[in-house]
Formats: C-alpha cells, structure tokens, sequence
C-alpha cells in the first residue's frame, strides 16, 4: 500500500442535530484524534458524520429523515476540509419535504452528486463483516460507492442502469394487465441496459482483477495461511462484447421476466467472490477469516482512493479490532501505521470504547470523551 499523495483532512466539524448529537463543534488535530466512549454514547454517530461528507447518506444505510434528532426538524454538517486546497463544506436535510441541500464553498453544485467525495474517507467498523458474510448487495454496494468516487463516469453509468432497470421491471409487471405489445414495451429499454451495463460490468471487473493479487497479499500479511481469492463474478460472462452478451441475454430471459416481473440478469445480480481454499468464505470461513477479508477489502479501498484520486483518506477506525484475536489485530494495526507513515502524517479518528483500547501506536492521538453526544477533550 505504498502511498506519496498528499492526506486529506477534517480541520473544523459543526454537527447540529444528527442522531444524539445535538450540537458538536469540534477543530481536529491534523493526526486526528481518539473518541473513547460506552457504546451508545455518539461514537459512532460522530464518525458517520463525517462519512456524510464523502458519500452524502448514511454509511448504515438509514434513511435521511431518521438522521435528525429525535423531535428536531432538520440536520446540519458543517465542515472546513483540506484536500490540497482548504474547502468549506455544508450539507443540510430538512425533515418536512425531505430537501437536502449541500454547499461547497458557498456555492450549491448544479447536481447533488458534484459534491461526492468532499472528504475522502474510509471507515473501517467491525460491521464490515457484512462486506463478506452478508449477501451480495453489500458487496456490489462496497463496490459502487468505491467506483463512484474514484472512476470517470461510473456514476453516471450506474444511475442511467438503475433509471433503466426501474422502467424495464414497471413494464414487466404492467404486462400482466396489458392487452397491448407489452413484449415491445419491455424490450425498448434493453438497449440501454446493455449499454450501461457494460461499462458498470467493465469497472467492476477490471478493478477486480487490478487489485485480486494485491488481497491476497493483504491477507497473508494480516495473517491468513490459507489460499484467498478475489474475483468477480457474472452470469452470463462478459469476457468478449459486453454489450452485445448483456443484449442477447436480456432478450433470451425476457419469457422468464414476464412471470416474474423482474429483471434477471445484469450487473445488479453480480457478485464480488471471496473463496477460501476455493470455498466461498461467506460460508465457510471463520469469524475471523471474514474479519481479515473484510479489513483487506478497506485496505485497497484506501489504495483506490490514493491511487485514482491523488489524496490520501482520513481513516475512520470504528473500534476495529474488535472480535479480532490479538495476532490479526497487531499485524492491522501496523499496516495501518505504516500506510499512515508514508501518507505523511494522514489524519486518523480513532473510536474505542476504553482508553485501555487505544493500540500503544496510536496513544499519542490527543483525546476526547463523548456520554450522552456531548464530547470533552480529556488529558494524555
């Protein structure tokens, strides 16, 4: 994980009425800090706060209008970033309506999706788990967003597939209604799935195999004797004429679609493919196997980010190491100090629930203390 680029930094944060946190104003320290507090006290919303400001929606998946505090109307996250030049950040949610509005540098972006990655982030959380025992949304989720921040043009494909797939799957359940064409209705929105489809397909895969070796040696050195292997997978194959595979397959499933109104082929059914000993870990691997996999998986998204985008992410450590036995979790920690020693000093927010947690190589992180979403800087 070899890194020269400049890290991107959080300098100033003002959180109002996000989760528990009714008001946070907060200047990090250009290290970073750690936050130590019993869980349900605000560390993790904290950090999800400022993973707000990369991917603007929760990291957990809620709901915007859940994000506001209990009997507020709105939420609001204001931020000063550094990412080779300073940067002022606002992004606000009003509950009635469901307007959000986001700023950069007092300007309101002409779309919502020119203000992705105001803060490159990555946030590692033992819920990473799920990036590889859980089903496959999670990990074509992980792989979205990832590409979405990082590849010219994977956003707009993405967006312009799913616009396509909803009207596809509304004609193939109005069929069942229709006296007219509706094989014609269904079949006029093919095209474009085939089109943007393949240029999701092509992403995904050529990331995939950029970084499948770059995995395995990630999880040898955590500590993983047995063979790992990345790859992704697609039914049908797209190896050869992407376009023209997807097309053909969409037509050739379109009777089995018809009955089920959904459409049964694309990259929205494929898969990111963990194997262990050409098992698939999700199944068969161990709590921490699954740990290790995952951690890799953050790891080169990190890479992906330097690498694509010229900044180094701020590293949000959710209590990382928990679950974890003691072996897998120094070797962590220490490719995580490493990556941070040649990123020059990248900034890390570091949330434990003890001071006794923080790892001997993060105790110089200044410190603060959140109970009940108020924060306090504690002494050394």
């Amino acid at each position: 994980m070899s890194t020269s680029a400049p890290a991107a930094r959080l300098l100033r944060l003002d959180v109002r009425d996000f989760r528990n946190l009714e008001h946070v104003e907060l200047a990090p320290p250009r290290e970073g800090f750690a936050l130590i507090g019993e869980n349900g006290q605000g560390k993790t919303n904290l950090l999800e706060a400022i993973y707000y400001l990369q991917i603007l929606r929760s990291v957990r998946g809620a709901r915007d209008q859940d994000l506001v505090r209990f009997g507020q109307g709105a939420f609001h996250l204001g931020a000063t970033v550094e990412t080779g030049a300073q940067h002022e950040v606002g992004v606000g949610f009003e509950r009635a309506g469901k307007r959000k509005r986001v700023r950069v540098d007092g300007v309101i972006p002409e779309r919502l999706s020119d203000a992705l990655g105001a803060l490159p982030s990555v946030m590692f959380s033992p819920a990473d788990v799920e990036l590889v025992a859980g089903s496959p949304n999670a990990r074509r989720r992980y792989l979205d967003i990832m590409l979405a921040l990082t590849t010219g043009g994977y956003l707009n494909a993405l967006q312009r597939y799913r616009a396509a797939l909803v009207r596809r799957n509304a004609a193939l359940r109005a069929a069942a209604r229709a006296t007219r064409d509706a094989v014609a209705e269904v079949a006029v929105w093919e095209p474009a799935l085939a089109e943007f489809g393949a240029a999701i397909w092509r992403a995904r895969n050529d990331w995939t195999d950029a970084v499948a070796r770059q995995f395995e040696v990630l999880c040898a050195e955590i500590g993983e004797s047995s063979q790992v292997r990345l790859r992704y997978s697609s039914a049908p194959a797209l190896v050869d004429d992407p376009v023209g595979v997807l097309m053909r397959a969409l037509e050739e499933r379109r009777g089995h679609d018809l009955k089920r109104g959904l459409t049964s082929v694309g990259p929205h059914r494929d898969d990111l493919t963990i194997t262990l000993d050409g098992r698939e870990l999700r199944a068969f691997g161990s709590a921490g196997q699954q740990r290790t996999a995952a951690i890799a998986l953050r790891m080169l998204e990190t890479a992906t980010f330097t690498e694509r985008t010229g900044k180094t992410p701020v590293f949000l450590l959710d209590d990382p190491f928990a679950e974890l036995d003691l072996r897998r979790a120094s070797r962590i920690l220490a490719m995580l100090v490493d990556a941070e020693r040649e990123a020059g000093a990248q900034q890390i927010i570091l949330a434990v629930p003890r001071a006794a947690e923080i790892p001997r190589e993060l105790t110089s992180l200044a410190r603060l203390s959140i109970a009940g979403g108020e924060l306090s800087w504690m002494d050394a």
